[in-house]
């Protein structure tokens, strides 16, 4: 049995589902269009140059989940999930989801984006597993605030260690498809690392290590 690990966004998905929540919120008002579009834009691009600070984007991109509670946000996913995510998902992308399954793999989502945007999205492909950024929660209402370590860049070798540790699943026949060159601390780490659309830098260095490249678009 090998573990097969996918990053979400702009792999999976033909788009950023980070972002794209955050355009969503811009569309229905909940927060301030200019300031928070510009915001979630640059964001977007320190993400692709990677040189994101993670820990100033999360206090960025939790405060819509603070300022709402928690039914809100849900019937709001709801209606996000049909206009920007399913829209997003490719056929090629189920295809790799369902092959994987059919050969019996253990199969996770391992993404940077926080576990309320992506948790559905996971449930969308049938994925039992998802490792995520995890927005604190207290009495029911989100803080703000991250727990744990945020997945993000080497944070994602922490965070599979830790779930590995905790189901007792060892991770040598391991494949982990991602378009980012912030997965390179982890797809240098796995037996088989696979470019997805991969951005610049990550598609250098997948033709410079002979590393497989595909389209799931």
């Amino acid at each position: 049995m090998a573990l097969a690990l996918f990053d979400l966004d702009n792999t999976l998905l033909a788009g950023d589902s980070d972002y794209l929540w955050g355009r969503f919120l811009v569309e229905q008002k909940l927060v301030n269009e200019l300031e928070y579009d510009k915001e979630n834009k640059r964001f977007l691009e320190l993400y692709q140059q990677g040189n994101l600070d993670i820990y100033e984007f999360i206090e960025f991109a939790f405060k819509p989940l603070a300022a709402n509670n928690l039914e809100t946000l849900n019937t709001l996913h709801k209606q996000f999930m049909i206009e920007k995510i399913l829209p997003i998902i490719s056929e090629k992308s189920r295809a790799l989801v369902e092959k994987h399954k059919s050969a019996g793999d253990t199969l996770i989502i391992i993404t940077a984006t926080n576990s309320f945007v992506t948790g559905p999205i996971a449930k969308e492909f049938g994925i039992e597993h998802l490792i995520a950024t995890e927005p604190e929660m207290l009495e029911g209402r989100y803080t703000g605030k991250v727990t744990g370590t945020p997945c993000f860049q080497e944070g994602k070798i922490t965070r599979l260690k830790e779930w590995l540790l905790a189901n007792n699943i060892a991770s040598e026949d391991c494949i982990f498809y991602s378009d980012s060159n912030n997965d390179l601390p982890l797809l240098k780490q796995v037996k088989k690392p696979v470019a997805v659309d991969p951005d610049e830098k990550l598609e250098a260095y997948a033709k410079e290590n002979g590393w497989p490249i595909m389209s799931l678009l």
